[in-house]
């Protein structure tokens, strides 16, 4: 399922997606926090939340915390996220004008809040030395199960190369996911697969995917194409490996003869 978003979302909070939607079957909240300088946003909700900085400057405020954070851009900067578990109240000022992409989801389990910072969260080159560099991209993991067994997220970005593939070589996994896109330029676009459907990414677009579905993407050529993934654990099948198609996976043999045989 592709959600079409706005050209620029408007200020406050965004919701694209809830936990409790039976349609869309994500399990999480997710929405754009969007938020002008010197604007503030506070919440305390009896949910696990992930609060990851897209653009701006801003003040996170937690357990008695507080830091100051900014990034550029989410194609040059890696992020910072704070996680926090359930009923512990967040407040963020702007101190620019900033986007925050907000997930939320239930667990009933306590863990300490934690604010990864850029540097915990860096560049991964996947793929690279394989497939001609055809699908080599930036990967960014902030928490998975293996540093973060306690929660019921996985958080991440990708960042693809303009003519290039990412998520590949094909594969899926029974675990609900979200893409959020953003292009560069905004004009931009890419396709996205959901098993045999095709849908055409834009800036701002959400994709569902829900339903063991293989979801490789392609990025038109002359247009980065960043995407923030958040994955949702099922109870008693968290998600740690994706399942790739079996005859796909030859391609990722650095000495896999590929046609032409020099290019």
């Amino acid at each position: 399922m592709l959600v079409k978003g706005p050209a620029k979302f408007p200020n406050g909070y965004n919701e694209i997606a809830r936990f409790d939607d039976k349609e869309q079957n994500s399990l999480m909240d997710f929405g754009i926090l969007s938020l002008g300088a010197g604007e503030s946003f506070s919440e305390g909700q009896s949910l696990e939340r992930a609060y990851l900085l897209i653009n701006g400057e801003l003040t996170f405020s937690w357990d008695g915390n507080s830091s100051t954070v900014s990034r550029r851009n989410c194609f040059d900067d890696p992020p910072f996220v704070l996680h926090v578990p359930k009923d512990v109240n967040v407040v963020i000022d702007a101190v620019s004008d900033c986007e925050i992409a907000v997930t939320r989801t239930e667990n009933d389990r306590n863990f300490a809040s934690r604010l990864y910072t850029a540097e915990e969260c860096e560049d991964e080159m996947r793929g690279a030395g394989t497939m001609r560099e055809t699908s080599t991209r930036i990967v960014r993991t902030v928490f998975d199960y293996s540093n973060a067994p306690y929660s019921n997220l996985v958080i991440g970005e990708v960042i693809g190369f303009p003519g290039r593939w990412s998520s590949y070589p094909p594969h899926y996994h029974p675990q609900p996911e979200i893409y959020f896109y953003r292009f560069l330029p905004e004009g931009g676009f890419g396709y996205a697969e959901l098993n045999d459907d095709l849908v055409k990414t834009r800036h701002n677009s959400t994709v569902f995917i829900v339903d063991s579905e293989t979801h490789p993407q392609v990025t038109a050529p002359g247009y980065a194409m960043w995407y923030l993934w958040v994955i949702r654990h099922i109870d008693g099948n968290p998600y740690t490996v994706p399942v790739f198609l079996p005859e796909h996976l030859w391609v990722r043999d650095p000495d896999a003869e590929i046609w032409p045989a020099e290019a």
